[in-house]
């Protein structure tokens, strides 16, 4: 009789990794999904209220929907070092791209699904209106730091720490796309 030699080698399949794997704190775990809930519901605000003209940072004859232009507005009045490089987004499509990005940004922050596509081009864009109104050649109460910095760390922060596992649909989302960049 002949024996069979088995042999087992690791598996090479990744395995997903979970929220609690990263945050054994089941408090800490809550205050990151409800900052990534407060910052996604930063960006959605942002949006409705430029997409409608709601009449708080923009009024109802600038909204999109009445034909008013959400980047071309600030772009418009960029002072500074950097003002001749975002006149490339004053046009229609600049306006389209920012909104896209404040809607998407927001709905990912949110449901809690796309966080590290959400935590890149929402640090891209607060990188970009921190270089449009740099406090250093602007002014400001900070020479060097402004708020778009604290907004695009609590991006990465959610991101890193999983926190859309914590009511959010991280983990069902985790579920279809593992740990990829969509994650």
């Amino acid at each position: 009789m002949m024996a069979t030699i088995t042999e087992t080698f690791p598996s090479t399949a990744p395995t997903t990794v979970y929220q609690e794997e990263v945050v054994t704190s089941a408090a800490a775990r809550k205050a990151l999904a409800v900052g990534r809930i407060v910052i996604g519901w930063t960006f959605l605000w942002a949006f409705v209220d430029k997409l409608f003209g709601l009449g708080f940072a923009t009024p109802a004859e600038r909204a999109w929907i009445n034909g008013g232009t959400p980047a071309q507005g600030f772009i418009g009045g960029i002072e500074g070092p950097f003002a001749e490089f975002f006149q490339i987004f004053a046009n229609p499509f600049g306006d389209v791209l920012f909104m896209a990005g404040l809607l998407g940004i927001g709905v990912a922050m949110v449901t809690g699904a796309g966080l590290k596509i959400a935590a890149a081009t929402g640090s891209l864009l607060m990188l970009f209106m921190y270089l449009a109104m740099i406090p250093v050649a602007v002014g400001g109460t900070n020479p060097i730091t402004d708020s778009h910095w604290i907004e695009a760390m609590v991006l990465i922060i959610s991101a890193v720490t999983l926190s859309g596992d914590t009511w959010g649909i991280g983990k069902w989302w985790a579920g279809k796309v593992g740990n990829s960049w969509l994650r």
